[in-house]
């Protein structure tokens, strides 16, 4: 009984944030309730070209919003770049946040991307050495693999839990250093300042629900190792 209910509470902690997120996003993705004179993309290309930063494209994206660092671009979603919500002014708002601190290379977002990096080469790896632990123990005639396994479950969740720790304070530097003071300075007006704020909040609370879950894998898979 008492592992049912750490279950339920597990997919409550899991589950629930994304409800929460889809919910708040919909219900301030209605254009006919906010009527903006510009769409997402618009303000997207107007924020960069304020802070100098014009060589930073905006794209559409199907892949969801985000900015990628590498091509030095804002991408959006098709309902963000041509919409004309809060949802989509407010998002717009906080992919610009992330090309700021990219271009003040913040240590924190320059620490995030190098982790990054390495977690797509230390992923394979883990998954190569998660392969090959039982063949060594066969080669080897060691009594056990541990050290082995240890090592492919760091590499393989372990540094994916890195990043996901890491983006946390820098997701919420986006939103709320970064994009909701922007838009306070006479984007919204003072009834939008609130519920914009909810959005970023929300909206962090899927990268908690990400970190949640990957501390749940490498949790299951070092108590699987020490025993």
């Amino acid at each position: 009984m008492t592992y049912l209910l750490l279950l339920i509470l597990l997919l409550v902690a899991l589950l629930g944030p994304q409800l929460w997120v889809r919910h708040v996003l919909e219900r301030y993705g209605r254009e006919a309730e906010d009527n903006f004179p510009g769409s997402g993309g618009e303000l997207a290309r107007h924020l960069l070209d304020r802070f100098g930063l014009q060589a930073v494209k905006v794209e559409a994206s199907e892949q969801g919003d985000h900015y990628d660092p590498d091509s030095r671009t804002v991408r959006l979603s098709p309902d963000k770049l041509d919409g004309r919500s809060l949802t989509a002014i407010t998002v717009a708002a906080h992919e610009v946040g992330h090309a700021l601190q990219h271009a003040a290379d913040e240590p924190l977002f320059r620490l995030r991307i190098h982790t990054a990096r390495l977690a797509t080469w230390a992923q394979p790896v883990g998954s190569f050495l998660l392969f090959a632990a039982p063949l060594a123990t066969l080669i080897t005639r060691a009594p056990s693999p541990g050290l082995i396994t240890a090592l492919a479950a760091f590499l393989l969740l372990g540094s994916g839990l890195l990043v996901q720790l890491l983006t946390l304070p820098v997701e919420w530097d986006a939103s709320f250093s970064k994009a909701l003071p922007i838009l306070r300075q006479g984007y919204l007006t003072p009834a939008q300042h609130r519920p914009a704020q909810r959005i970023l909040r929300a909206a962090a609370f899927t990268y908690v629900a990400a970190a949640l879950a990957g501390l749940l894998n490498f949790w299951r898979w070092w108590r699987l190792i020490r025993r």
